[in-house]
């Protein structure tokens, strides 16, 4: 589930908007797992992890190349087929599991050693939709294993006219929309800016929060 640059009609479900965004397009995303996940995750031992809002795979193919037993879970099937490809491609679909789940509704059970939702935003979402996602991934996570959450600040800095309203959360926003307790370690929360040129070439920059967190007990 990722922000992108077209409003939904108002009479579409979920699925149908993110099966059609996908649809539209061969490739939509780079295929290269995202690079707050690779920082974040990189050197944790393998075990099992959910990636939340898996889009074409490229966040489980990376995580299943580097031993981790993989469910991944996306609202759009033809999202999860794509995927699926490729990860048979790179030799690590024996790895990972492919699940439709929308979030809001239907979460998927079982606890996990990593749970990752990079840029869960959708403006099909209802108001306080994404922090009751992000509450269930954080019980979704095993004693001793990590949550990693990258979330927007804004629209890049090359885009004048927003195509449609969005409200981004600060980082404050989500830590307090988690509500945990001290059974929570909090190993990154960070502020970050990184290159996004925009769809003709401008330069621009986008800023994004990182938020790790380790579950103690």
């Amino acid at each position: 589930m990722h922000d992108h640059h077209a409003a939904p009609p108002a009479d579409i479900s979920t699925r149908e908007h993110w099966d059609t965004f996908y649809r539209d397009r061969d490739q939509v995303w780079s295929g290269n797992p995202n690079p707050i996940l690779v920082r974040e995750a990189g050197a944790l031992p393998p075990g099992t992890a959910l990636d939340l809002g898996s889009g074409e795979g490229g966040d489980a193919i990376w995580l299943a190349g580097l031993g981790w037993r993989v469910t991944a879970v996306d609202v759009s099937q033809v999202a999860l087929d794509r995927a699926a490809g490729h990860a048979a491609a790179a030799g690590v679909g024996d790895r990972i599991t492919w699940a439709a789940h929308d979030l809001h509704t239907d979460f998927p059970a079982g606890e996990f050693d990593l749970v990752s939702a990079q840029f869960l935003h959708s403006q099909t979402a209802q108001p306080g939709e994404r922090d009751a996602i992000l509450r269930r991934a954080a019980a979704a996570v095993a004693v001793g294993g990590a949550l990693v959450i990258g979330s927007h600040q804004g629209w890049p800095s090359w885009m004048d006219e927003p195509p449609f309203a969005h409200e981004f959360p600060t980082l404050e926003q989500v830590q307090a929309g988690l509500a945990l307790g001290d059974d929570w370690q909090v190993v990154t929360a960070d502020l970050i800016e990184r290159d996004a040129p925009g769809p003709d070439g401008q330069p621009g920059t986008r800023a994004d929060s990182v938020l790790h967190l380790r579950r103690l007990r």
